[in-house]
């Protein structure tokens, strides 16, 4: 199962609308064939696996790190397969709660005869598959906040002027969770402030940058950013208000960009209504969401209750007192001092320091 588990993860930020799952065929001791959700989300990991082991499937054991679907979608149903294929016994990590599946997988699996353990690794399947469970039952993204600070808990020099915090291995091992993560997000601010690309850049992985979306809610988006110019090579979605300048709209769209248009809050300062934003998100199929920033967007996010996840890397030197704070309306122990959240995991990457906390 740990196999099949790291081979759904290689599907992370490829397979969305539909989750990375991974699966392994052991027959006497043996792996005779393996797979996982290619790009786009099809083929599913099983028939892969099954198409791998061929004639060895049957028999066999059959690990699979979420329940096998049960209904006909853009392919057919992966519990079919596994029958047909005479697999004796599946071990499945967890059940999946789409409603179109919701245990009937399993089920399928066990009036053909076939035996069926439910639960290995399933914390494990359940944190990886996150994207996939939040969306089925909330209607919206598994939220990661990334925040890079230094030494004083600053994201930036004064006056929003960009700063190295972090070194090399730190910065690729974001460019690998931005491959990983369906989409990625940042507030008008931090395009203005640094024209990011927002893009993968790890070597051999430069088709794996995610959709990139900015928060933007005046359309201020300028017309020669990075962003925009690289809108037609690596997708571009601008969420805007609802009262946004028609003008505005159809230059963006004319350079290649994908406008999503939610409620603005009427309170000061106004914005635009996050829980809308991510409904707005999974209505386009994403599971997996990198907030990057700025310090209000991630204020944001956190006072409004929706991050799952945060990585914190923290670099070795220091900014000084006129520096931006990484949070814009509280306080870094927000986050390292909340009952809201727990550490999960702690590293050093190169010089610098990798927290992984997660929301109880």
């Amino acid at each position: 199962m740990q196999l099949a588990l790291a081979l759904g993860r290689r599907g992370q930020g490829a397979t969305w609308p539909n989750p990375a799952v991974g699966a392994v065929i052991v027959k006497d001791g043996v792996i005779v064939g393996r797979g996982w959700t290619q790009p786009g989300g099809r083929p599913h990991a099983e028939p892969q696996a099954l198409a791998r082991a061929g004639a060895a499937a049957r028999g066999a054991t059959l690990y699979v790190t979420l329940e096998p679907c049960s209904h006909h979608g853009k392919t057919p149903p992966c519990a079919d397969a596994i029958v047909a294929a005479g697999i004796a016994r599946v071990v499945s990590a967890i059940e999946d709660p789409n409603p179109e599946v919701a245990g009937q997988g399993h089920a399928r699996l066990r009036a053909a005869g076939i035996a069926v353990d439910v639960g290995l690794c399933a914390e494990e399947a359940a944190r990886d598959h996150a994207g996939h469970f939040m969306r089925v039952r909330a209607h919206r993204p598994h939220v990661i906040l990334k925040l890079a600070v230094s030494a004083d808990d600053k994201i930036a020099a004064a006056g929003h002027r960009p700063v190295a915090i972090t070194g090399e291995r730190a910065n690729a091992r974001v460019h690998l969770l931005r491959a990983q993560s369906d989409a990625i997000l940042v507030g008008i601010g931090t395009v203005l402030a640094d024209d990011p690309l927002l893009t993968c850049r790890l070597p051999g992985m430069e088709a794996r940058s995610p959709v990139r979306v900015v928060l933007d809610r005046a359309l201020r988006l300028p017309g020669d950013s990075r962003l925009v110019h690289s809108a037609r090579q690596v997708p571009l979605w601008v969420v805007t208000s609802e009262l946004a300048e028609a003008k505005a709209a159809a230059k963006l769209g004319g350079a290649g960009a994908h406008l999503l248009r939610v409620v603005t809050l009427t309170s000061a300062p106004p914005g635009l209504a996050l829980p809308e934003v991510l409904h707005a998100l999974a209505d386009q199929g994403v599971t997996r969401l990198l907030v990057e920033g700025g310090a209000r967007v991630a204020s944001s996010f956190l006072t409004a209750g929706l991050v799952d996840e945060i990585w914190l890397l923290r670099g070795p030197g220091r900014i000084g007192d006129d520096g931006v704070p990484a949070l814009a309306t509280q306080p870094l122990g927000a986050i390292t001092q909340s009952p809201s959240f727990r550490l999960r995991a702690s590293e050093t990457v190169g010089g610098d320091s990798l927290m992984i906390y997660e929301r109880v």
